[in-house]
């Protein structure tokens, strides 16, 4: 929260990928292992596709690639790390459907089937101070929560009021908030090109509601928005480090730093 729009993000290296990713949609880094999560389209119109989480070493080197959903729910999205376990959210490809939630071992690459739920999931958060599942819907209009082992009762939803960046990606950020990442894409005409802003945003799960927002200022050599897709922050003694992954199937992981002290 002592980021601004003046706050300068240094190139701290990058990881070329060193295989075909699809569609990245979300990212956690364990250790010096990143686990991403990825939609392989093959076609959308008849809801065929395959979901999935890949894991990578520090070299871009591809470890090993779990596949999850079933049928036209083939969409994985944003996920997080509870210490424990990796949660992923899978969907149909289209707001206003179904989704299927794992959690997944990160040593064995083993997927457990959490519960289904009627709506397009976006992404998912575990907040470990309560015990409670956080998820977006379709665009991140809507916020679901569920208590742990409770998941298959009707979750309090809000709606989301911010219209700033729609969330690609959320992770829990402690004291009941998750943190948000994601991108908004305008155009001054039809014809024109998008111009493509990407911004975080902190959420207080209580009231559904952000209480801090800031613009990202780093874009690709083409364009994209660094918080298009799969984004990870960590703390360093100075600031943050943010690792950035927002291009489709020939994919760079862009590590930046950002000083806030």
């Amino acid at each position: 929260m002592q980021l601004t729009r003046e706050s300068i993000w240094k190139p701290a290296g990058s990881i070329q990928v060193q295989f075909r990713t699809w569609h990245p949609q979300g990212l956690v880094k364990i250790a010096d292992a990143f686990f991403v999560s990825s939609v392989e389209v093959r076609s959308r119109e008849r809801g065929e596709g395959v979901g999935h989480l890949f894991k990578i070493d520090k070299t871009g080197r591809l470890l090993a690639d779990l596949t999850l959903g079933e049928g036209a729910i083939y969409h994985p999205g944003g996920i997080d790390y509870d210490g424990t376990n990796i949660w992923v959210p899978a969907a149909e490809y289209r707001p206003d459907s179904r989704s299927i939630v794992y959690r997944v071992d990160p040593a064995s690459m083993k997927a457990t089937e959490v519960f289904r739920f009627g709506d397009h999931l976006g992404a998912i958060v575990h907040d470990t101070a309560d015990d409670t599942l956080h998820a977006v819907s379709w665009g991140s209009r809507h916020l679901y929560a569920w208590k742990v082992g409770d998941e298959r009762a009707a979750p309090v939803r809000t709606t989301n009021w911010s219209h700033y960046v729609d969330y690609q990606d959320c992770k829990s950020a402690g004291g009941q908030r998750m943190l948000c990442t994601g991108v908004t894409e305008m155009k001054q005409t039809p014809q024109l090109p998008p111009f493509r802003l990407g911004g975080m945003e902190i959420v207080d799960l209580a009231s559904g509601r952000a209480v801090f927002q800031v613009p990202v200022l780093l874009w690709t050599a083409g364009g994209l928005a660094m918080t298009q897709n799969p984004v990870w922050l960590e703390e360093t003694a100075t600031g943050l480090r943010g690792y950035f992954m927002p291009e489709d199937d020939t994919s760079t992981i862009y590590i930046y730093d950002v000083e806030t002290d």
